[in-house]
């Protein structure tokens, strides 16, 4: 099976201006992607890093909706300590 890691850029995409073709084309193939996993298509890895940098997403519908695609992760990663 496949395995993706999106970063936070990536779920934040479909959320931005989709007048410019790039970003739009961008949003298509996320949106696949996206399909594909709530489809178990593909596995999605979560990660702590992912999860904290979303608290910090100023508009709360974003936040929101990223929450729960995260919640279709089958891999969750946590943060090594280093010492």
């Amino acid at each position: 099976m496949i395995r993706v890691y999106l970063d936070t850029s990536v779920y934040n995409r479909p959320f931005d201006d989709q007048t410019q073709n790039k970003i739009a084309l961008e949003t298509e193939a996320v949106l696949l992607i996206l399909g594909m996993i709530k489809n178990r298509e593909i596995e999605l890895v979560n990660s702590e890093p992912i999860e904290y940098e979303n608290l910090f997403n100023s508009d709360l519908t974003r936040q929101e909706k990223i929450t729960n695609f995260l919640t279709l992760a089958t891999i969750y990663q946590k943060m090594e300590q280093l010492e």
